[in-house]
């Protein structure tokens, strides 16, 4: 970034940096903006949390104008990222479990809406200097019914409780291949949301692909990529 930085000091007009959430780390519950404090607690959140410093502090000395947009996890049919893949295929299996109380949150983004978020944020100057996040949340109890029903199967019912698992995760890096690890279980239990209300707001944004629209359409591709493979 730092590099990037001085080969467009003075040569663009505006400067979009891609940051994420991770910036916030992971809190126990709540809803966090724009303003919340940051404090990323992994190696990928610090790194985007030190470069938007970078950036904004370059804009700050006049080398360019800068907008920050803070995704949640970017989902599509083409994306690499792996995790969801992963999750609707242990819906599928019959190997899905839900993990302490009812009420989780999966916070995601569709690529096509983080795309247009960047070309709104790349036109207007109303976003001059400012920061958005780009997230939709949506109950864990509903994300998982909305894919079984894609999927053509019954919804898994069958809860365990937190702690055990926890534990269980905590002895993942001494089971080879064991399937749970610390940070799936932070993933099913997670409370947080991150409002976008603040990019509704000033720039009239809506996302063009929504979440369930975008969960239904990638489960459905997932299906049919199954089956031209079989």
């Amino acid at each position: 970034t730092r590099h990037l930085v001085a080969a467009a000091r003075g040569a663009i007009g505006r400067w979009i940096q891609v940051s994420s959430v991770a910036v916030y780390g992971r809190r126990e519950r709540g809803t966090l903006s724009e303003s919340s404090p940051l404090a990323p607690d992994t190696v990928y959140g610090r790194t985007k949390c030190e470069a938007e410093y970078i950036v904004q502090a370059a804009a700050a000395s006049g080398a360019f104008a800068c907008c920050t947009v803070r995704p949640s996890t970017v989902f599509g049919c083409d994306m690499p990222n792996r995790s969801l893949f992963q999750l609707v295929a242990m819906i599928r299996k019959g190997l899905f479990f839900f993990i302490g109380r009812p009420g989780a949150v999966m916070n995601y983004v569709h690529v096509d809406s983080v795309a247009a978020a960047l070309a709104e944020c790349a036109t207007r100057t109303e976003a001059t200097g400012r920061i958005y996040n780009l997230s939709e949340a949506m109950t864990l109890e509903r994300f998982v019914e909305i894919v079984a029903h894609e999927l053509g199967t019954k919804p898994p019912s069958l809860r365990l409780p937190e702690f055990p698992l926890r534990v269980l995760a905590a002895a993942a890096g001494v089971l080879p291949r064991f399937p749970l690890t610390g940070a799936r279980v932070d993933a099913l239990t997670n409370r947080n949301v991150y409002s976008a209300a603040r990019i509704a707001d000033e720039l009239a944004y809506n996302p063009v692909m929504s979440f369930e629209a975008g969960l239904r359409k990638f489960v459905r591709s997932w299906m049919n990529t199954r089956a031209h493979a079989s």
